[in-house]
């Protein structure tokens, strides 16, 4: 069997090639355009032209929407090479929608192409493909956290129509995109895993409000977010607006959720490695005492520390890529590993990101560089798409299945026990060794 650590030749130019791409062309619409809706609605029209000629660039270099198969329009890469990929978009808050994979249209994406009927992908995939529209993932409710039995926003047949009723929370997006994807209990007779339904709602549905909008952090204005408290009052859709079929909902959401975390992941892997870059330049400019701060062996502490678990994260979760792409499948042991890797994250991330805004000091406080952000992404990333305890209970859960206690007074790594069955096994030898005294 052959370990092999490095990228192909061919594969790897083209990452060089974002690289500069992503530092020296799109990273500067993150300074130009800081709203928290520019990367994402293509209705601003100040992004979206700043955006267009690179977005050329990008399908020019055949490098768009890389996670969609021939058929879409994309290369069907596989998670190891978009891990990596996304390692490098995860530098600027621009660069995925300028390569075709913001979140959360491609796993949108992901769910219409796989589910969706031939209209559904001409209504609302073909258009979101091309990147003309925006769209929203609508799973979570205010009252129920991360436990989707308290779910209680439920949609009846009524005729030929879908009759949607209760509440929505953070459904990221929903205020510019053209639909919403959401999930509602259409079964509340069976447990919520067997009971519920995602459907698509036209953004201008009668009976759908955004009730207001949240940001991640402070911002100045309230409601200047982009994460939206949704409203459904007697709101009414077609019955063929349902993606698989009734019931069918958490198996068709699973389907978008894995590759997702694996590229929340290497996007945090990038972010790191940036805080890090700016770590090293801090330390080799600034003087105290007489000398560089990189002189100073606390400072060589901390950028050593960080090194260290930047590159333990990151081959965990390129492991978990090649599980994914091993066996084409989400089975228990890709389940154990993307949930690993979700759980460290937030923790690895919050050591590395203070690490360098301790040694900025105050300028590391300040609005004036991207490090209080960067700082502002470690509880979100404990918190979107499952929360840490979650994701440790099921590592826990997988790790116990099919191992045993014992009935016995001590285990059986206790040594007076152990040594003596050693004893038994090896006595041949120690027979040899006592005829040598």
């Amino acid at each position: 069997m052959a370990w092999d650590f490095e990228t192909d030749p061919e594969f790897q130019s083209k990452l060089d090639w974002m690289d500069h791409f992503v530092r020296e062309e799109v990273e500067p619409l993150d300074l130009v355009f800081r709203g928290p809706a520019d990367p994402f609605d293509p209705g601003r029209r100040g992004p979206a032209a700043a955006m267009a000629p690179l977005k050329k660039i990008v399908q020019e270099q055949g490098l768009w929407a890389c996670h969609l198969g021939p058929e879409l329009g994309g290369k069907g890469y596989g998670q190891v090479k978009l891990g990596l990929m996304n390692e490098i978009l995860g530098r600027s808050r621009f660069a995925p929608t300028v390569f075709g994979c913001q979140a959360p249209d491609t796993g949108n994406a992901e769910i219409l192409a796989r589910f969706g009927t031939p209209e559904q992908k001409r209504k609302y995939l073909e258009p979101l493909l091309a990147g003309e529209i925006a769209s929203c993932y609508s799973m979570t409710e205010p009252q129920a956290g991360a436990d989707p039995g308290q779910f209680t926003c439920s949609a009846r047949l009524d005729g030929d129509e879908w009759v949607i009723d209760g509440e929505k929370w953070y459904a990221s997006h929903a205020d510019f995109s053209r639909f919403l994807l959401v999930v509602v209990v259409t079964d509340p007779d069976v447990p919520i895993h067997q009971g519920a339904s995602i459907l698509i709602v036209d953004r201008d549905t009668p009976g759908l409000e955004v009730v207001r909008n949240v940001a991640v952090g402070m911002h100045s204005e309230p409601g200047a977010g982009v994460h939206g408290h949704l409203r459904f009052s007697n709101c009414r859709i077609p019955a063929a607006n349902i993606l698989g079929k009734p019931g069918q909902g958490f198996e068709v959401a699973q389907s978008r959720l894995g590759g997702g975390r694996i590229h929340h992941a290497m996007r945090t892997v990038g972010v790191m490695k940036r805080a890090l870059e700016m770590m090293c330049e801090r330390a080799l400019s600034r003087t105290t005492k007489g000398e560089l701060l990189s002189a100073k062996q606390l400072t060589q502490e901390k950028i050593a520390d960080s090194y260290t678990q930047i590159t333990q994260f990151r081959l965990h979760v390129l492991y978990a890529a090649w599980l994914i792409d091993k066996h084409q499948a989400y089975t228990r042991e890709v389940r154990r590993e993307i949930a690993a890797v979700k759980a460290a994250m937030p923790g690895v991330l919050r050591d590395v990101v203070y690490r360098a805004l301790h040694l900025h000091g105050s300028l590391g406080m300040s609005n004036d560089t991207p490090l209080m952000a960067m700082w502002s992404y470690v509880p979100e990333m404990g918190i979107v798409d499952g929360p840490t305890e979650v994701h440790k209970f099921t590592v826990a859960k997988e790790l116990l299945r099919g191992r045993a206690g014992t009935t016995a007074q001590f285990p059986d790594y206790y040594y007076p026990n152990a040594i003596e069955k050693a004893r038994a096994k090896l006595a041949h030898a120690l027979e040899l060794e006592v005829g040598n005294l």
